[in-house]
């Protein structure tokens, strides 16, 4: 429905944070910078990660600096720049590895307050629109990204809840949480704001959202190389 190409990981109970796996790796334009998770246990989920995304064609980069630190949870591309989160897991030199390796395009940095994630408060939702919380701290999010933004027409749609503002925007649809009693509202808004003629799905979060872990942390969206589309029809 999607158009999309599931690589599915099987589990390891060795690795707990490995549902995670946003967090290993930042995707754009046929590179991907692997990351260095902020906690030292999660090596072993980016080595998996690096062989996949290299069996895939995608252009590796490794950050050389061994004080980095950085989570793909704090990297938000809206197609014209990166907004990369300083939180307790991101810190400036993992910042500064993105930029590295994205020259093309400009970083912005946000200081994320309380230890979460960036994207834990905002996603993209469509071309030049952002769908974020309506909590005190992503408010201050919003704040400095329209302060310290270079594209200064980004389309804002607030939610009531943070957990809401973290979608899926996937070749032109929108995954998001199920419209239940507790999100009936917030939903309603994002639908109505963005056409009702787009296509929506819902996907269950329920057991994942109990730890703090939204839609986006358990995949890792990229585009394989066109040598690699080719050869699979």
């Amino acid at each position: 429905k999607l158009g999309l190409d599931v690589i599915e990981l099987p589990a390891d109970e060795s690795l707990p944070e490995g549902v995670f796996v946003e967090d290993t790796a930042v995707a754009c334009d046929g590179i991907a910078l692997i990351c260095r998770p902020g906690l030292p246990g999660r090596i072993k989920e980016v080595d998996i990660i690096r062989t996949i995304l290299r069996r895939e064609g995608l252009s590796i980069i490794d950050i050389k600096d061994p004080l980095a630190t950085i989570d793909g949870g704090d990297v938000l591309f809206t197609g014209r720049e990166f907004f990369v989160g300083l939180s307790k897991t991101t810190n400036l030199a993992g910042a500064k590895a993105v930029a590295s390796a994205f020259p093309e395009y400009p970083v912005t940095l946000i200081r994320v307050k309380k230890g979460a994630h960036l994207k834990n408060f905002v996603s993209m939702v469509g071309v030049d629109t952002m769908a974020i919380g309506g909590s005190d701290i992503a408010k201050d999010l919003l704040r400095q990204m329209e302060e310290m933004s270079e594209y200064k027409f980004y389309k804002i749609i607030t939610l009531r809840e943070d957990a809401t503002a973290n979608c899926l925007w996937i070749n032109g649809s929108i995954l998001h949480l199920p419209a239940d009693h507790r999100y009936e509202e917030s939903i309603r808004t994002l639908i109505n704001r963005l056409g009702s003629t787009l296509s929506h799905s819902e996907l269950l979060n329920n057991e994942f959202a109990k730890i703090d872990c939204v839609l986006s942390n358990r995949c890792l969206l990229f585009n394989r190389s066109k040598e690699h589309q080719n050869n699979d029809r």
